[in-house]
């Protein structure tokens, strides 16, 4: 790798005020900037579940942890050299619960050498050098995998496996749980490279390749560009008011579900305008439908009866491993990929963890509304780093456990609770259905209850299809913009907010035009068939990023910051699993256009010429992932002197 030609002064990252002194949230202007010093603090016992606690200063914020120095606050916070100062006192930690953006003067801080202790740059530039933020509580980083769960109600939860449980009982119940808990890995790992330099996950694809950005944004359109989910909470909203026939409008007969669908897509462009900082909007709008959401669900199980049916769980654990012999496989593969938010959509993950301020994300500014008139806030096109200090490996110990667990306790937690709970009602009420998962819910379920049931029933699908259209209007717009202002908007010198509302204006009035045109080309199509295509198309993306996260942060990131072994083995389980599953669905796809030879058997032994072929390239790309991410840990290790401090539980 060619060496920075600034990287001649190569040292420890630049001691700086406590940023808790720095101003309020998103401030543009630094507190005490003459350097000010004040008294070292002793947190008494008790006065903070997480250690040092600072005491508040006139400005309102957590004064500074001990052993702080009085250097230029402009130039990062200083951590110090005994490990105590790991914890955010409550008064900084609270700054979390919106968004947090740290401002530093980043042209007046060193860059990082290209030593075993930074990132590996690749095609980009230097990093920067401060110190990692102070840890927070759980309680106040929760938010961006709210909107992941709010992603995952209306897609896998609510259509894909209640149907395949009608169908099949608990039998599948095995796949859902293994989907949940590899996505929990694959979600977390998509937020290191984030938390550890304050970079997206598409700068640093673009740092490995520039074209990887492109070729994702290219299947994110294909895998969420069909408005489903719209139009499915449309098609409910319309039949529990019983508003199912035609309307004319402009000398044409349009189906009523159409016009509420074309609503809704109005409403969630409209939702962009309430926040100067357009994340925050969508956090609040989907912890509230995300509450109604669960507390329906919870009570429909209980107003239908549907709990007795967890009875016969246990008779179900021997099916584990096992597949129905007439199970499609897209459907099976779209519930895979939607065992979750699945695809294009855990992408965004890395930007709302920006957008958040996780860990080195704090220094990074935050998406603005360009309408409300305020100042832009700078996204640095290169992040980042900080030296392995006792502190900061303490630090990152921590940040990492809170980050898996707000995941855990929000993404993971929330499915097993909606998913069995929807499921039980499906397996009791429609049991063997043929239909798709939406004629299921509004012909066979909702009419066998009684009338609080009917209600539950379309409060929960018209609250969970809406809240998955509108966190996906978020994570393919959020994600777009970044990639292509990574890959080529920054160097054009575009504007990135302007770029943002550009891409919502646009993706919105795309969905608008597929809802009214529904039936050319897609004949006779259901809106179920929409949700179809896009499972499988985010289950088949699942592989390539999965694998390709799983090299990029194995050999990319130093010993510290490495995932752990049990990690390493746990994405080769996951790149492993949806390769082999898309090799099937892209044969199936293949076969269905007349291509025979294509033909791939799920025991490899019987393809065709050209299933062959496919298995090879899976073969290949998966020893590759395996053998250049088993051989990065093995070189890393004992790189970093005291990196065992930063190693935590599942790291």
């Amino acid at each position: 790798m060619d060496p920075d030609p600034s990287d001649d002064e190569r040292s420890a990252a630049p001691t700086g005020g406590d940023p808790s002194r720095w101003g309020d949230s998103g401030s543009d202007t630094f507190a005490n900037a003459g350097g000010e010093t004040a008294a070292d603090d002793e947190a008494a016992p008790g006065e903070d579940d997480y250690g040092a606690a600072g005491e508040e200063t006139a400005d309102g914020q957590g004064g500074p942890g001990p052993d702080r120095d009085g250097a230029d606050p402009g130039s990062g916070p200083a951590a110090t050299s005994d490990g105590d100062d790991v914890y955010a006192p409550e008064v900084e930690g609270r700054q979390y619960r919106g968004t947090w953006y740290l401002p530093l003067r980043y042209d007046e801080l060193k860059r990082a050498g290209d030593t075993d202790d930074h990132p590996d740059r690749g095609e980009g530039g230097a990093f920067r050098l401060t110190d990692l933020p102070r840890v927070p509580r759980v309680g106040h980083i929760v938010g961006p995998s709210a909107i992941m769960l709010g992603a995952s109600l209306g897609s896998g939860e609510t259509l894909f496996w209640p149907v395949l449980s009608s169908q099949y009982g608990w039998t599948l119940l095995w796949a859902f749980a293994v989907g949940v808990l590899t996505q929990f890995v694959i979600n977390t790992e998509l937020q290191r490279w984030t938390l550890a330099t304050g970079e997206s996950v598409f700068r640093a694809f673009a740092r490995v390749a520039n074209y990887w950005p492109w070729l994702f944004l290219a299947g994110g359109l294909i895998s969420l560009g069909w408005p489903g989910w719209a139009a499915g909470a449309a098609r409910v909203g319309t039949t529990a008011l019983g508003l199912s026939g035609p309307v004319s409008l402009l000398g044409t007969s349009l189906a009523t579900w159409k016009l509420v669908a074309v609503g809704l897509m109005v409403l969630i462009w409209l939702s962009y305008q309430v926040s100067s900082v357009m994340y925050t909007a969508v956090e609040v709008f989907q912890i509230g439908l995300l509450f109604v959401s669960i507390v329906a669900a919870v009570l429909l199980v209980a107003v239908s009866g549907s709990w007795i049916e967890f009875a016969d769980l246990p008779t179900a654990a021997g099916s584990i491993g096992t597949l129905p012999a007439d199970l499609g496989i897209a459907v099976f593969l779209g519930g895979l990929a939607f065992a979750g938010a699945g695809g294009y959509l855990n992408l965004s993950q890395s930007l709302w963890a920006r957008e958040k301020g996780y860990g080195m994300g704090n220094y990074q500014g935050r998406v603005k509304n360009p309408f409300h008139g305020e100042d832009p806030e700078p996204i640095e096109r290169d992040g980042f780093s900080f030296p392995p200090t006792t502190t900061n490996l303490k630090r990152w110990r921590e940040w990492w456990r809170v980050v898996q667990l707000e995941h855990l306790l929000t993404f993971v937690v929330g499915l097993f609770v909606v998913a069995p709970a929807l499921m039980s009602v499906a397996i009791r009420y429609a049991p063997g259905t043929t239909s798709d998962a939406l004629q299921m819910w509004l012909t066979d379920v909702a009419p066998a209850l009684g009338p609080i049931g009917t209600v539950l029933v379309f409060l929960v699908l018209f609250v969970a299809l809406f809240t998955t259209e509108y966190a996906i209007v978020e994570s393919f717009v959020r994600n777009s913009v970044d990639a292509i202002y990574e890959a080529y908007g920054r160097e054009a010198g575009w504007d990135l907010e302007t770029l943002f509302w550009r891409v919502l204006t646009g993706f919105c009035l795309w969905g608008i035009v597929i809802i009214l045109v529904f039936t050319s080309p897609f004949e006779g199509r259901e809106p179920f068939f929409f949700l179809v295509v896009g499972a499988a198309m985010s289950g088949v993306m699942m592989w390539p990023y999965t694998a390709l996260v799983l090299v990029m942060n194995t050999t990319r990131l130093p010993e510290h910051l490495q995932p752990g072994w049990a990690r390493v083995v746990a994405l080769w389980w996951a790149s492993g699993f949806y390769g082999y599953f898309s090799v099937l669905l892209v044969a199936d796809t293949l076969v269905e256009f007349g291509l025979a030879g294509f033909d791939a058997a799920p025991l490899v032994a019987g393809s065709g010429v050209g299933g062959y072929a496919l298995w090879v390239v899976f073969l290949v790309v998966q020893s590759y992932a395996v053998a250049v991410s088993a051989g990065a840990k093995r070189r890393a290790e004992g790189t970093v002197e005291n990196a065992e401090l930063a190693a935590g539980r599942f790291s």
